[in-house]
């Protein structure tokens, strides 16, 4: 049995978070970045000195103190929506990296508990302040980070489904180019333009000035 690529086992490392803390748009990039030896491999504050410990052991370095300035760890925090002063906006449902919180347009948002991963990135957008990040009374599983990986990339899926969707109506609504002509006859057609609307200017003069009955 052949052996998988590198980033396959540092991304099987990584806690799932999504988080971003990294530096990089998600747990995959950032196992990429590890395997192209992009990115050092203290920058996830969710996997902490226990997931330093086994990127470590798996590429044969050193370990290194986790790098604070991408966060702090601790315990698995969930989102809480305030929905008493929730609006509907959307913009933390965007935001959610494995689509863990559902509601509609200008209807109240709710978080799926189980399914939230602590990343905390719809705190930011919230335009009324009404997410928290509280204790979620439990610990991250690697049954967790699992599911997590398959939340996100269906997550990313749908967008790219949609981005698609978007470009088609977008071609569609784009009316075709005109077929282009030929210089020559263009600049007849402009020079019949300019004679008609100079003739009709001169006959307009003439009528003005004729002396009346």
């Amino acid at each position: 049995m052949s052996c998988p690529p590198l980033a396959d086992r540092i991304d099987a490392l990584l806690p799932q978070t999504q988080c971003t803390k990294c530096g990089h748009d998600g747990c995959r990039p950032y196992a990429d970045a590890i395997a192209a030896g992009a990115a050092p491999i203290n920058r996830c504050p969710p996997g902490g000195d226990e997931g330093i410990a086994a990127l470590a052991a798996l590429l044969e370095q050193p370990i290194l103190p986790l790098d604070l300035t991408r966060g702090q760890p601790g315990p698995l925090l969930v989102a809480r929506i305030d929905e008493t002063h929730c609006i509907g906006c959307t913009l933390c449902i965007q935001a959610c990296p494995v689509d863990a919180i559902v509601g509609a347009n200008k209807r109240m948002h709710t978080v799926l508990a189980d399914w939230c991963t602590g990343c905390d990135l719809c705190v930011a957008p919230c335009p009324v302040d009404c997410i928290d990040m509280v204790p979620a009374g439990r610990g991250w599983t690697a049954e967790d980070a699992d599911i997590s990986r398959q939340r996100h990339r269906g997550h990313q899926a749908r967008l790219a489904r949609l981005a698609a969707d978007n470009a088609r109506l977008m071609a569609a609504e784009i009316p075709d180019a005109p077929a282009p002509r030929d210089t020559a006859a263009a600049e007849q057609d402009e020079d019949r333009k300019r004679s008609a609307i100079e003739s009709a200017l001169a006959r307009a003069r003439a009528r003005r000035n004729a002396p009346r009955p």
